[in-house]
């Protein structure tokens, strides 16, 4: 139950992007929803040892929020003021395979396995094929604001492991919003829209409510239950939901590129992530493949009822 709850979850924000931003601008939109789920952590982040901890790590935590928040959630608004919300999922759906490309680049990983070679040859020829055949013009630049945003996506693992891995996955998510909301603030407050529909509101209060705040509680419940490897599986699943609310929600097209692409994007991911190295005794998950999201803290916060 709570797999499927976190598929629907975290596959949806590419649709309710795509109607907010019909009324909203991308930085207006932006504010709105860290501000407002940023205030639901206030309270937490207040508490004199969380206050301590982000002190100690309060320049990882402004890269971390630029990485992981700032940027990739602009980019993705603009971008989807011209792309369909079911392409914006698939394209997402990059993000283990540029993290591989990260880890190498980085050396975190060693010499690479054939089947990882193999799943970012597939995986990006699916992107090819997509990008070749459903865009055309002026949308290719959206296209590009998405990955953008897909390879943010991708490194904000690596400065969690290397960087602020003593740092509670609370604190570290509540400060990036938060962070996030006082620097759109000067445009998001002086951007306001002039009109709002009924469907634009509901969106947005969807956004921040579940696929921000709820859907971390339920992913921390999640690895709590099957573990942070199997956790992840997740990532491919989220990019079938979005194509799939798209469609029947929005009546997107169903296109030939998106029949070749989403089957190729997906096995590549699969392949590209399957033959991870397993975490030594005492080594935490991220450390051990960096591509993974979660993170031995975001374990140890499952299992002690912080969440």
């Amino acid at each position: 139950m709570l797999f499927a709850a976190l598929s629907v979850i975290w596959g949806t924000p590419y649709l309710l992007i795509r109607i907010a931003v019909r009324d909203f601008s991308p930085p207006t939109l932006v504010f709105f929803r860290t501000g407002t789920a940023g205030l639901a952590f206030l309270p937490f982040l207040f508490r004199r040892e969380v206050l301590r901890s982000l002190w100690n790590h309060w320049r990882a935590l402004v890269v971390y929020t630029v990485i992981e928040v700032a940027i990739p959630w602009l980019l993705l608004s603009t971008a989807e003021q011209r792309l369909t919300s079911s392409l914006s999922g698939l394209l997402i759906a990059t993000v283990p395979l540029i993290a591989i490309v990260w880890s190498w680049t980085t050396r975190h990983e060693g010499r690479p396995a054939w089947s990882r070679l193999a799943g970012l040859v597939v995986g990006f020829a699916g992107v090819a094929v997509i990008v070749g055949v459903d865009v055309h013009g002026p949308d290719v630049i959206a296209v590009f604001e998405v990955l953008g945003t897909a390879v943010c996506y991708a490194i904000g693992p690596f400065i969690i492991a290397r960087n602020l891995a003593t740092v509670s996955s609370s604190a570290a998510v509540g400060t990036s919003l938060v962070l996030t909301a006082l620097g759109y603030a000067p445009v998001g407050l002086t951007h306001l829209p002039g009109h709002l529909t009924p469907e634009v509101i509901a969106s947005v209060a969807i956004l921040v409510a579940v696929c921000t705040g709820v859907a971390f509680l339920v992913y921390f419940a999640l690895i709590a239950e099957v573990g942070p490897a199997r956790a992840t599986v997740i990532t491919y699943v989220n990019p079938a939901v979005a194509v799939v609310l798209g469609i029947v929600i929005l009546h997107e097209r169903f296109s030939l590129g998106l029949a070749l692409g989403v089957p190729l994007v997906l096995i590549g991911s699969f392949l590209g992530t399957v033959g991870a190295r397993p975490p030594a005794p005492g080594e935490s998950a991220s450390s051990a493949d960096p591509t993974a999201p979660a993170t031995a803290e975001h374990d140890r916060l499952a299992t002690d009822g912080e969440t």
